[in-house]
């Protein structure tokens, strides 16, 4: 007999919860065969089958938060024909939605004809699926009135276990550098108008970043326990922000790729987390992160490290300041970078070194346009 384990990604991974059972005690099922979906580390994906055989027993129903490296089911070895997986009664669109958002039909109640699920029962089931309500009721305490109590579940309760993991294990310090963004702006005007299509910023940031672990790599490194893995690959996770909450996919190989493939592949990545079609591999691998809450209008913030990695970089807004250049007062179009870095691995004077490479590299972007 074989045990099937949660999986684990990384050490702040605690839980991950069992969306759908795609085969059920009983099903014979082959070796690579996906046999339950998981919601984990900001997506969902299929744990398959290691051998041959029959599922003789699962250990945890549906919607069940399961702790990381549990076993979850038992599968006898046996050579199989195969089965074929139960069908619901639903409508395309809503088997394509529910699929989109990682729900279980299986567990849907159909409003349509004959219980068919229909679309608007896929997207209730959606929003329930975001907060997992404790109270609905308005009740009073004291003079306050309590609209309601959520317990967080799903990727706010992922996000909330990694931050509390990040704050809890992590030595971090933090430091800033204003970087004058003219001639990237000029750089980036430029090019736009010779390839006709927009490019983003970050992607510059992206690249510059890069390029700097390449010159610095014990940034370029995550840490478990004591000991340290340094990279040789750069793999540059970009911080996304969707309904559900935030995510981090990643570019990978950033060094080598183009700043016009970097933002093609960013806005590639933008729009399937906003659709939720982010895949595992997508997400994992990253070895440095990078979060722009410039669009929103923040000057300046201490982002949280993504663990197991050593350092983050947060990146406020672009707005004209007046600084001196050759005794002249003059107006600039600059934004604050914000290092944070894990000061178990690294020391403040590697990382301000590191934070000026990057700095250069953008305000000398020319340097960015080679691969």
């Amino acid at each position: 007999m074989t045990n099937i384990y949660m999986p684990r990604f990384d050490p702040a991974m605690e839980t991950a919860r069992i969306i759908e059972w795609i085969r059920k005690e009983g099903d014979r099922v082959r070796k690579g065969e996906p046999i339950v979906k998981v919601e984990g580390e900001k997506t969902t994906f299929e744990v398959e089958s290691p051998i041959d055989g029959v599922i003789t027993k699962i250990m945890y129903p549906e919607n069940s938060e399961v702790k990381a490296g549990s076993i979850i089911a038992i599968i006898s070895e046996q050579a199989v024909e195969g089965g074929e997986k139960p069908r619901v009664k639903a409508t395309p669109i809503a088997k394509r939605i529910a699929e989109e958002h990682g729900i279980n039909l299986s567990m849907v109640k159909g409003s349509g004809p004959d219980g068919r699920i229909t679309k608007d029962d896929v997207i209730r089931e959606i929003e329930k699926a975001k907060f997992k309500p404790i109270e609905a009721a308005t009740v009073k305490i004291g003079e306050a009135k309590v609209l309601r109590r959520l317990r967080l579940s799903g990727l706010r309760k992922t996000i909330s276990e990694r931050l509390t993991y990040s704050h809890k294990t992590i030595p971090s310090a933090s430091i800033a550098v204003d970087v004058d963004f003219e001639e990237l702006i000029k750089l980036r005007e430029m090019m736009e108008k010779s390839i006709n299509i927009d490019i983003s910023l970050t992607a510059f940031i992206v690249k510059a970043v890069a390029k700097a672990l390449r010159k610095h790599i014990m940034l370029n490194s995550s840490i478990e326990g004591d000991e340290v893995t340094v990279y040789d690959s750069i793999n540059i996770n970009v911080a996304i922000h969707t309904e559900d909450g935030l995510v981090a996919p990643v570019i990978f190989n950033a060094e080598a790729k183009s700043i016009e493939e970097i933002s093609k592949e960013i806005k590639t990545l933008t729009e399937k987390a906003e659709r939720r079609q982010l895949t595992l591999e997508m997400l994992t691998g990253g070895t440095f992160t990078v979060t722009n809450l410039g669009p929103y209008g923040v000057d300046t913030f201490t982002p949280i490290i993504n663990p197991p990695q050593t350092a983050i970089l947060g990146v406020g807004s672009v707005k004209n300041k007046v600084v001196v250049e050759d005794n002249d007062l003059v107006l600039k179009p600059m934004t604050t970078l914000t290092l944070v870095f894990n000061h178990q691995v690294i020391d403040g004077v590697p990382a301000a070194k590191f934070l000026d490479e990057v700095k250069k590299n953008l305000e000398n972007p020319l340097i960015l346009i080679l691969k």
